[in-house]
């Protein structure tokens, strides 16, 4: 079994307070879980108005499909024009301890 988890950190464009920036996210995070069956949830940076950081966790039985579920959701999140994707960070851990950390 394989884990893997994307942490992304973004960029919110024309917010202007919080009640916009759940406007923004809260979608973004829905078609995550809905197109890739991920579990996802804004996990930091609650308090800011205009960054956002989202959380995507998979898991599946080998690290090639996790993989490929966490570039769709990383490019997904990029193509959006209402934000710019600042970076991403992933971790991918299989059930025998063994841990991969890729940053990007």
């Amino acid at each position: 079994m394989f884990t893997g988890s994307l942490v992304l950190d973004v960029l919110l464009g024309d917010v202007r307070s919080l009640k916009d920036k759940r406007a923004v996210v809260r979608p973004l995070v829905a078609e995550l879980r809905r197109r890739y069956a991920v579990a996802a949830a804004e996990v930091g940076d609650a308090d800011l108005k205009r960054r956002a950081e989202i959380g995507v966790a998979v898991v599946a039985g080998n690290p090639g499909h996790v993989t490929e579920v966490l570039d769709a959701c990383e490019r997904l999140v990029a193509a959006r024009p209402d934000l710019v994707l600042l970076s991403a960070r992933r971790q991918l851990t299989s059930d025998t301890d063994e841990e991969y950390v890729t940053d990007g």
